[in-house]
Formats: structure tokens, C-alpha cells, sequence
């Protein structure tokens, strides 16, 4: 079983692929906007590039997860000062450890419907109070293949995650829009939650 998703098997042409500058600008903002630089957890890191790369320069203590063994790899090469985790981010503890944001860039809507509500419920239960999650997904409702891998991807369009946002405890603080097309809800969690990831 691929637990990555048919991603290990592109995981070169993804490398190849991925912009080392589209979403940064995004990314910077966002980045200005937050009170602390300590932990983030970035969901789907991949190689690293640009997302983590950015936070690291940004003074944060990263945390990768990637289910794709040579993603982790060009990761860990990339970015040795960082952590990084070879697991699904369904399954995954999340370090076992709380942090002040998260990221997930390109990764919510690669996942089933419930999934992706499951997995925003989870980033909830493991950011501190005042905590921001930003992560991309259309505003438009469809499902598509995925360019690389051939396997559907799943938006729930801005209502469905509007309402997966408000059913994990979090406020939705602002929208972004970068220059590759892609939309970031950009949140913020306002009070404790349990810290209960099954």
C-alpha cells in the first residue's frame, strides 16, 4: 500500500516542478501578521521548498510531516535544522506536541471530504490558544486529478470549509489570494481545545 498517496512515485517531478517563489509574498504577509515565532507545523512539506524554507528564515522552529520517504529526504538535506516526520498526516501525532501555527499548503483538498474535516478538527486540538492555521483549497466546490499523481482532489468550496473551520472551534481572520491562483484561509484559534487527535 502507497501510504503516500502516489506521491513517492512523482516525488522528482514534483521537486522539479514546484515554484521556489509562487505563495512566498503570501507567505511573508501571513508571517508579518503573527506574534510569535516559535513552533509551526507545516502538513504535506514535501522537499521543503518554498514553505518551509521561508519559515525557517522567518526564525521558526519547523516541524514537517510528509508521507512521501524521498520528499523527507530532499527535506531533511534542504533544511537540516528543521524536524520532519515520514507519516500521513491522518495518522499522524503531530510530534505529540503543541504549536503556535500551522501550514498546510496544497494538501487539504488532496484528501477525502471527512478527512479534511477531520484533519482541520486535529491542527485545532494541537495549536496553542491564539494559534494560527493557514492553509490553501479552492473557493469553488469539484472534484479534479491531480496533475501529477492522476488520483482525485476533493474542494469543499469556501462554504464547506468555512463550516469545517467553525466546526473545529477556529475564526477564519482573513483570505489570501496569491499569484499562482491559490486561496489561503488564513485562522486563528481563540480558546483551549482538548488535545484529543483520535
Amino acid at each position: 500500500m502507497d501510504r503516500s498517496n502516489g506521491w513517492e512515485a512523482v516525488a522528482a517531478q514534483l521537486i522539479a516542478l514546484r515554484s521556489p517563489t509562487i505563495g512566498v509574498t503570501t507567505l511573508q504577509t501571513w508571517i508579518a501578521s503573527l506574534h510569535v515565532r516559535g513552533a509551526i507545523l507545516e502538513l504535506g512539506c514535501g522537499g521543503g521548498i518554498p514553505v518551509s524554507e521561508a519559515l525557517v528564515r522567518a526564525g521558526f522552529d519547523v516541524y514537517g510531516i510528509d508521507a512521501a520517504p524521498s520528499l523527507v529526504a530532499a527535506f531533511r538535506h534542504r533544511l537540516p535544522t528543521a524536524h520532519v516526520a515520514c507519516e500521513t498526516v491522518e495518522d499522524s501525532p503531530f510530534f505529540d506536541r503543541s504549536f503556535d501555527a500551522a501550514v498546510a499548503v496544497g494538501l487539504l483538498f488532496l484528501l477525502p471530504e471527512q478527512n479534511q474535516r477531520d484533519l482541520v478538527r486535529r491542527v485545532a486540538r494541537v495549536l496553542k490558544a491564539g494559534g494560527r492555521f493557514l492553509f490553501t483549497a479552492p473557493v469553488e466546490a469539484g472534484t479534479w486529478p491531480d496533475s501529477l499523481t492522476g488520483r482525485p482532489s476533493v474542494s469543499l468550496g469556501i462554504d464547506g470549509y468555512k463550516s469545517a473551520i467553525d466546526d473545529a472551534g477556529l475564526t477564519l481572520v482573513s483570505e489570501y489570494l496569491d499569484e499562482g491562483g491559490n486561496h489561503y484561509y488564513d485562522t486563528r484559534k481563540d480558546s483551549a481545545i482538548s488535545r484529543q487527535t483520535q
